[in-house]
């Protein structure tokens, strides 16, 4: 078995049993909920369609921004918005089944059940549902296979599953993860759904044995899955506990690993909270969720602060700082000495054919240009402060994971990008960054934050992170960057790496 698959196995029984969780909780929630609420629209035939629309509605949201949205609503990262919105998702194929199961049912049987003087609560439970059960059942199995896969969506708001092998295992270009992370998932599935399943056949055979044995089997699987997270205490050794938030790109996960190992090596529990979307780690962190993650000073500037323009560095970072304490109570723990930032790359051959080494140089060949951003940065204000300063116009934009743009750019599927500084890739592709003249993007200073009130309260972790400051360059962390994307290293190793060669 090779080490990076080791690595990615023992990760296993913590996802694995976090994402059995999350499904469990939210079918059997939703269940309770949607049977109820079957029975009421049928005995209640107005609100049928009402409600049937909204749990239609709900099913049409895209699972990452439904997960998203509860986390404003809730104020919260973690379990609670990601089970929330796994309940929503799994209520329309059971509801749906339900009514439509209960309403199949021959009608001459129910007249039969009203002969023998049957009311309508014994004809529901008597002669409806053990009709109904097959349909009923099936919608219980469909929504378990939706809300498994729809599980792995809740890493970026904090809530640990499988899902984290496969948003860390794209961004760092880590297909074993990937790969343990999709099969993992399947087999979740397809398990929780066999098991319905024979639940199913053991109550329409009416044996008690068959039942009992199904029950057995159900009780055994679920425990033997959830018993790393049910059984998994905190330190038992009277160690401080830190948790870390990483975003989702390579650079974030390497950080996040160099100051777990480092705060690890000095004596502290440490818990990353992998791939987390940038409002919803800075939102962690005011709310005291993390205690500690890497961001940008020109992140902060614009996406937080709404500042457009550049008064400088050291203006920046002041005003950075002084808006940070005084707005949420975050302490500044440490600046590691690297700036990434938001930069236009085209290829070093199109630059010397264009004659274009600054972004001035390209707002004339821009209308016939296409330019590819991240996720992100077309929503941005660095996009639109660019726009402003420039009155840059391409042809088209094209938004696309951040992992394959420097190969498209190289590729010339499209003919500039969005980069970011301290990329290895940049000279591993052979790109050239435009200077931006008019300084319309702000600085990116990399910078350690630690929640509100860390000082007062973990004083000696708080230490342990002020350690970092002035750790890293950006060469260093170039490199780093570079043995995960294009060397096929782990994020582990790299760190790893970094940390002995600057650190120790």
């Amino acid at each position: 078995m090779s080490e990076a698959l080791t690595q990615q196995l023992a990760l296993l029984p913590d996802y694995l049993s976090r994402h059995l969780l999350l499904s469990v909780t939210a079918l059997a929630v939703g269940i309770g909920l949607s049977l109820p609420l079957a029975f009421v629209t049928i005995r209640f035939r107005r609100l049928q369609g009402p409600v049937m629309m909204i749990a239609s509605a709900i099913q049409t949201i895209p699972g990452l921004a439904l997960l998203a949205l509860m986390v404003p609503l809730l104020r919260q990262i973690g379990f609670l918005p990601a089970v929330i919105a796994l309940i929503l998702y799994s209520v329309l194929p059971v509801l749906r089944n339900t009514v439509t199961g209960i309403e199949e049912v021959d009608p001459n049987l129910i007249e039969a059940g009203r002969g023998l003087g049957m009311t309508p609560n014994q004809l529901l439970l008597r002669v409806q549902l053990p009709l109904a059960a097959p349909v009923i059942v099936a919608g219980i199995r469909t929504a378990t296979v939706w809300v498994v896969g729809i599980a792995t969506l809740s890493t970026p708001v904090g809530a640990t599953s499988l899902g984290n092998y496969i948003f860390s295992g794209l961004q760092t270009q880590n297909y074993t993860a990937v790969s343990v992370g999709c099969f993992a998932a399947a087999a979740l599935a397809l398990t929780l759904d066999r098991l319905v399943r024979f639940i199913e056949i053991a109550l329409a055979r009416r044996s008690r044995r068959l039942v009992a044995v199904a029950s057995t089997l159900a009780v055994f699987v679920l425990g033997i899955g959830l018993w790393p997270v049910m059984f998994a205490g905190s330190s038992q050794d009277g160690r401080l506990t830190a948790v870390i938030g990483t975003k989702t790109f390579t650079e974030q996960y390497i950080l996040g690993a160099v100051i777990g190992e480092e705060l690890s090596a000095q004596g502290f529990e440490t818990r990353t909270l992998d791939s987390l979307g940038s409002t919803v780690a800075f939102d962690a962190l005011v709310a005291g969720q993390i205690d500690a993650y890497v961001d940008y000073t020109g992140t902060i500037w614009a996406n937080y602060m709404n500042r457009l323009g550049n008064p400088g560095r050291e203006e920046i970072a002041n005003q950075v700082d002084q808006w940070l304490a005084e707005q949420h109570g975050i302490e500044l723990a440490a600046r590691f000495g690297f700036e990434n930032a938001y930069a236009l790359a085209v290829t070093e051959a199109n630059a010397e054919s264009w004659n274009v080494r600054t972004i001035d140089d390209l707002v004339f060949r821009a209308p016939g240009l296409v330019m590819g951003g991240d996720y992100e940065f077309f929503g941005r204000p660095e996009w639109t402060a660019l726009q402003e300063s420039y009155g840059l116009q391409f042809q088209e934009l094209v938004t696309m994971d951040s992992t394959l743009m420097y190969a498209a750019v190289a590729a010339g599927e499209v003919d500039v990008i969005t980069a970011f500084s301290t990329d290895g890739r940049i000279v591993a592709f052979d790109l050239a960054l435009l200077d931006d003249t008019r300084g319309a993007l702000p600085p990116y200073d990399a910078v350690l934050l630690a929640s509100p009130g860390l000082q007062a309260r973990k004083p000696e972790l708080f230490r342990a992170l002020a350690n970092f400051d002035g750790a890293i360059d950006a060469d260093a962390m170039r490199a780093a960057n570079q043995s995960v994307d294009l060397n096929g290293g782990t994020v582990l190793d790299a760190a790893r790496e970094l940390a002995d060669q600057l650190l120790r």
